[in-house]
């Protein structure tokens, strides 16, 4: 087999993995409605397989360095469920999804003019969540209507999905970690959850998935710091798997906070 049809078989398999794992959340984040469809949407299932498809291609210190620039992009991204959130209270697709698109490409190209540090990325994260969480509280709480899938919603993400990990994986070798990290956190399911339930659904229950988002973000920034520290110290295999274990463990608890929330207000 050729060098080159070698790459692009492995590159295709790269491909359907990812796809299939943002399939797959995307799916149950409709039917499970904003909550619970929030958490699953903040676990890393589109950076997470960049991430591994990166470690097998490049050393520990190429991840860790990623990490470092995927810190303050997340933070990039609750500014740009903000924007959505908002705008989609009173406006269509077109306006709502662009201009937080709009807000995220910003926000990444300012990030990318710097050297970000450990300290900085975290702090960041804390300044963007402290604005945005309270600001969004007020759009969390509307019912999810009943979803009716079309024929080109799987392709649709699959495609989008597919397509950011070729990105990632084929152009890493010469953009360089900063890049590379900084394209691995563009949130393809946020786009895909606008883009395909504001038309059905209306913009406020589909903001109120973003909305619930904002907690599960915070610890998603949180694992990212995590794999910087880890990879830095164990390697990228136990770096990559602490910080999953941190994204996992961080929703579940945020899961379990809204149970025991939901018990007490239940209770006569």
């Amino acid at each position: 087999m050729s060098p080159d049809l070698h790459f692009i078989l492995l590159l295709l398999l790269r491909m359907a993995i990812a796809a299939t794992f943002v399939v797959t959340a995307s799916i149950i984040t409709e039917r499970a409605g904003p909550v619970i469809g929030a958490l699953v949407a903040t676990l890393p299932i589109s950076a997470g397989p960049s991430y591994v498809f990166l470690a097998l291609d490049h050393d520990a210190a190429f991840i860790a360095q990623g990490a470092l620039a995927s810190l303050p992009i997340n933070a990039a991204t609750i500014f740009m469920c903000l924007t959505y959130v908002v705008l989609a209270q009173r406006y269509d697709l077109l306006v709502s999804c662009g201009s937080a698109v709009a807000v995220w490409i910003v926000l990444a190209s300012i990030v990318r003019q710097f050297e970000w540090s450990l300290t900085a990325g975290l702090a960041a994260n804390l300044i963007a969540f402290g604005i945005c969480i309270p600001l969004l509280a007020g759009y969390r709480h509307v019912k999810m209507p009943l979803v009716t899938r079309r024929w080109y919603d799987v392709p649709m993400r699959a495609a989008l999905v597919a397509t950011l990990v070729a990105i990632v994986v084929s152009t890493s070798g010469w953009v360089g970690p900063r890049i590379s990290g900084i394209i691995a956190l563009y949130p393809v399911v946020f786009s895909s959850i606008m883009v395909i339930l504001h038309p059905r659904i209306g913009g406020p229950p589909t903001a109120a998935v973003l909305a619930n988002s904002a907690w599960g973000l915070l610890g998603f920034g949180t694992a990212i710091a995590v794999l910087h520290v880890a990879v830095v110290s164990f390697g990228s295999s136990v770096g990559l798997c602490l910080a999953l274990g941190t994204c996992v463990a961080w929703n579940l608890t945020l899961w379990g906070i809204g149970r025991r929330a939901m018990h007490k207000t239940s209770q006569p």
